[in-house]
């Protein structure tokens, strides 16, 4: 089976619902804590390319420093990456990869789905 990494926050009831499906159907996960170590711009350039998505959508617009410092605000697809970079909270979570796709786990349906 190809290596199945989740970018996780333990205080995130949803990431560890992910992280505990993913233990329970696979061996040893590899488990990023995003923040604790931060990303660097290639991680999230990366993830960004498996999610497939723009880094506008993996930005959680609830997070205090995002309506702070961001909203209403333009940004281009660079800046967002730095901004993610800087500001690892506001990195939607848990996104579980394998292979060279990846997938945010809300719901946990779409971890399902990427393991099958």
């Amino acid at each position: 089976m190809e290596e199945i990494t989740i970018w996780h926050n333990s205080r995130c009831s949803k990431s560890r619902d992910s992280l505990c499906y993913l233990q329970d159907k696979i061996e040893n996960p590899t488990v990023f804590e995003y923040l604790k170590t931060p990303p660097t711009l290639e991680d999230v350039n990366h993830v960004l390319e498996k999610l497939n998505i723009p880094a506008d959508a993996l930005i959680r617009k609830g997070e205090e420093v995002y309506k702070s410092n961001f909203k209403d605000k333009k940004f281009s697809e660079d800046e967002w990456r730095q901004i993610l970079v800087q500001h690892p909270v506001l990195i939607e979570r848990p996104i579980v990869i394998k292979g060279n796709k990846a997938v945010i786990g809300r719901p946990i349906d779409n971890v399902i789905q990427l393991l099958t």
